[in-house]
């Protein structure tokens, strides 16, 4: 597999590309915003420039990834050669199911359909193909060129081959893949939602502050980063959405996610994105202050 497609040039969907352009795959950074996209190749271009100063790569290495991107606007124009398309839009099961309905009748029969969703079932996303047999979940974590893991989720379909496939790649582009099952929230966020949720159930209940909080964490668990200044840089629309999908998945409880995390989303707080979450944002050199720290 040579010819990639990503579907989406926001955080996860430049970082994807990021990621494979500078492995040596060619890559179509598909989006049907041109501001999107342009904020996403600023970003790639940003990081790419941090570690050319970090001396992680030299300034032809940065010069030959750039050159490898290439960004569309045109989902069918940017798929019609496409060996694998990994889809990296919103964490919204109605919009996924529609990106892969038209994704299947737009991509060649021998393309491998991914999707980066942390949370939303395979084996649904891909029974709205016609090739659920070579559909398949590829769960990045960000920042993508920095993190190591990468979830890989077969659907109940999916064939040992593709897994395979798909398995080998991640090792290329230096990753470890860890297989695991189809089920609400894989893995990751099966266990780093309900810790998530936990903590702002802890600010809700007025047992501690948000510094409070996240310092015993840091501090008491080695954490290097605490819960609630992990879940502003997640995106709190993101976190409500995953424990929603698991609550609705699981029909436990346990999931349900908190009404101060319900009541934030609604009042537009969701973290770095917004300018303000649990922590104030407001001047953008903070923001940038807890995208470093977290991936320095």
């Amino acid at each position: 597999m040579k010819n990639i497609a990503i579907i989406g040039a926001g955080t996860m969907g430049n970082g994807i590309a990021h990621t494979f352009a500078q492995t040596g795959f060619k890559v179509n950074l598909i989006d049907i915003s041109d501001a999107a996209l342009e904020r996403g190749m600023s970003t790639i271009t940003k990081n790419l420039d941090r570690m050319v100063a970090k001396e992680k790569i030299t300034t032809a290495d940065k010069d030959a990834t750039l050159a490898n991107i290439t960004t569309i606007t045109s989902i069918e124009e940017g798929v019609e050669n496409a060996d694998l398309v990994v889809e990296a839009a919103t964490e919204n099961v109605d919009l996924k199911l529609k990106i892969f309905k038209d994704l299947d009748t737009t991509c060649p029969e021998k393309t491998i359909l991914a999707t980066n969703t942390s949370s939303i079932s395979i084996t649904q996303i891909a029974a709205v193909t016609n090739r659920p047999e070579r559909v398949i979940g590829m769960h990045f974590m960000n920042p993508v060129p920095i993190m190591k893991l990468v979830e890989i989720i077969r659907g109940y379909n999916t064939t040992d081959d593709v897994t395979n496939q798909i398995m080998e790649m991640s090792k290329k582009l230096g990753k470890i893949p860890v297989e695991v099952n189809d089920y609400p929230g894989f893995v990751a966020n099966r266990i780093l939602m309900p810790m998530i949720n936990e903590s702002i159930e802890t600010l809700y209940n007025g047992v501690a502050g948000v510094s409070e909080i996240d310092t015993v964490m840091k501090l008491g668990m080695a954490h290097p980063m605490g819960p609630l200044q992990l879940a502003d840089f997640i995106g709190l629309d993101v976190c409500l959405s995953i424990l929603e999908v698991m609550y609705n998945g699981f029909k436990n409880p346990k999931y349900a996610p908190c009404p101060l995390l319900v009541n934030m989303v609604r009042a537009g707080k969701l973290g770095v994105k917004s300018g303000e979450g649990f922590y104030n944002y407001a001047e953008s050199r903070k923001a940038e202050k807890v995208s470093a720290q977290f991936s320095s």
